[in-house]
């Protein structure tokens, strides 16, 4: 019994155990990390030493600079790519409209490190492509620092953009659209002042999601950067250095890392509270069919920048057949690549998989419980869990993974190196997805079926476990299914996590890159590929439309 004379329910213990973990898994190693970042090497006690090295050495906040710099170029090409691409999808009856949204979708859930990889071995030095234009006297433009960041992260990125815009475009009331037309405005006009500004929310959603994504963003500068040197790269320098790193000022490089990325998110916030509109569609936009020649101008650029944005997937699978060895790739074609990888990194492969299903089983477990409190039990308790679900958005990959040695690399416990760390972190990144995802379903709910249910005499935990989380099933499994995408292909916090025993795939395809040796890559590389597809389709044919990807 407590104060209030009510009896500690279920549900009580259930949030303090949801709670407890995260901020045991989350806040304390975040704590932890702020807390190392005001100790030095240098200095006896509390100091300011190293945010004063950051803020005074040009070598460290020109870093800070370049990655603002990537990010607000990319967000600008990715709004300029994809906002297009979702009006005429949404909007005119361009040939292969199912299959093109497949594949927007399948360019995104790939990761973006695969992406500069694939670049490399298309217009690097010694890139297919670079090779070809080269026996006619022509030279390209060199595809490494920032024009190949921001290239990668173009067209890796810009999916966000469009699934955002294209779902706010299609729940426009006509009605808008159709008055302005009546009163004499031109299509062009009417885009401008009428359709923009009110899918603007969504709009800014995306470009916020493409933002915060290349600005922590590990694997692309650190492959194709070559020198450019970023915030995350330099985080992962410093800390992982064997000659000079600093882990006390690694920690305080991280400590602005989130500072900027939360600053980004709550600004966004507060726009999208001051712009934003409550819109019913009752009378949803009707697609204007097109025939001959404007169908055709209207398709091609959109095929054309979908098959850019897939040109990573279908490189890596064709790659991974061609022989090749250390010195690279050879004529004619082989299964060599994979009896090696098969032979050699069997280990990675297994532990890939095997960690992520085991942080799969953890993130429906946890994603049920959590979903259910934000949406049923409302108060204190269920405000706290929704804050601290969207802060892993905030956390890049290698400052989670920090977070997680500095916190959990000292006695009593000692976690670094082992698959129980890899897993900890697998679910607190991927979390949100299964969350959002069961949240969305819990909301469609009618909660008279639980009450009825308690109102027989079934306790609330019976409740949920016969009633709720069978009807919650198809959605936390949607939201199960892509954290299980991005849970194999996640690299950012395993290169900073892994030991000699549990490496993964996207640690082998880094390694492997950085070594030329480009055909293990492309053979690791293509497994990922193939495995994100299967459980795309899966997540299609289960999700049925009603949970969104972003």
């Amino acid at each position: 019994m407590v104060g209030s004379g009510k009896k500690l329910d279920f549900w009580f213990w259930v949030k303090v155990a949801v709670v407890g973990f995260m901020l045991v898994f989350l806040i304390y190693p975040f704590c932890t990390l702020i807390t190392r970042s005001f100790f030095s090497t240098k200095v006896d006690g509390f100091t300011f030493e190293n945010y004063i090295r950051f803020f005074t050495k040009k070598y460290y906040y020109s870093a800070l600079g370049r990655s603002i710099f990537v990010s607000v170029v990319t967000t600008v090409t990715t709004l300029i790519v994809g906002v297009p691409i979702a009006y005429v999808m949404s909007r005119y009856n361009i040939w292969g409209k199912q299959f093109i949204h497949i594949f927007i979708i399948m360019s995104l859930m790939s990761p973006p490190f695969i992406g500069a990889y694939s670049w490399i071995m298309l217009f690097g030095r010694s890139g297919l492509v670079t090779n070809m234009f080269s026996q006619f006297g022509i030279h390209l433009p060199s595809i490494y620092g920032k024009l190949g960041i921001i290239l990668v992260f173009t067209f890796k990125l810009f999916p966000y953009v469009y699934l955002y815009t294209s779902g706010a475009m299609g729940s426009i009331d006509s009605s808008l659209e159709e008055a302005a037309e009546n009163l004499g405005s031109n299509k062009l006009r009417r885009l401008w002042t009428i359709t923009l500004p009110v899918v603007l929310p969504s709009i800014a959603a995306g470009a916020i999601m493409v933002f915060m994504t290349s600005l922590a963003d590990f694997g692309t500068p650190m492959l194709i950067g070559e020198g450019y040197m970023v915030l995350p790269v330099l985080v992962y320098n410093e800390y992982m250095s064997e000659i000079g790193g600093n882990a006390h000022l690694a920690s305080a490089l991280s400590v602005v890392v989130v500072f900027c990325s939360t600053t980004v998110l709550l600004v966004q916030k507060h726009f999208v509270t001051k712009k934003n509109y409550v819109m019913t569609a009752m009378r949803p936009p009707k697609e204007e069919e097109l025939h001959g020649v404007k169908r055709f101008l209207a398709t091609f650029p959109v095929m054309l920048v979908t098959f850019i944005g897939i040109l990573p997937q279908i490189v890596v699978i064709v790659s991974s057949f061609i022989k090749s060895d250390f010195t690279g790739f050879k004529k004619g074609f082989s299964l060599g690549s994979y009896i090696t990888i098969f032979n050699r990194l069997w280990t990675n492969i297994r532990n890939t998989f095997v960690f992520s299903t085991i942080a799969i089983v953890f993130i429906i477990i946890i994603g049920m419980l959590i979903s259910y409190i934000v949406v049923r039990q409302k108060g204190f308790a269920g405000q706290l869990m929704d804050l601290l679900i969207m802060f892993p958005f905030v956390i890049p990959g290698a400052v989670l993974g920090i977070s997680l040695i500095v916190a959990f690399n000292k006695e009593p416990v000692i976690l670094t190196g082992t698959a129980v760390i890899m897993i900890i972190a697998f679910v607190v990144r991927k979390l949100p997805y299964t969350v959002r995802s069961g949240s969305a379903f819990l909301q469609q709910m009618d909660p008279s079926v639980e009450e009825a249910s308690i109102s027989l005499g079934v306790s609330p935990m019976q409740t949920f476990v016969k009633v709720t989380a069978r009807l919650m099933a198809p959605g936390v499994l949607s939201g199960a299914i892509l954290s299980w995408i991005t849970c194999i292909n996640e690299l950012s916090s395993s290169v900073m996590l892994y030991g000699g025993k549990t490496s993964t795939i996207s640690v082998a395809i880094y390694t492997e890159v950085v070594r030329n040796s480009f055909g293990t890559a492309a053979a690791l590389a293509s497994i990922l590929t193939v495995s994100t597809v299967i459980s795309l389709l899966i997540f299609l044919k289960v999700s049925k439309g009603k949970v969104s990807i972003v």
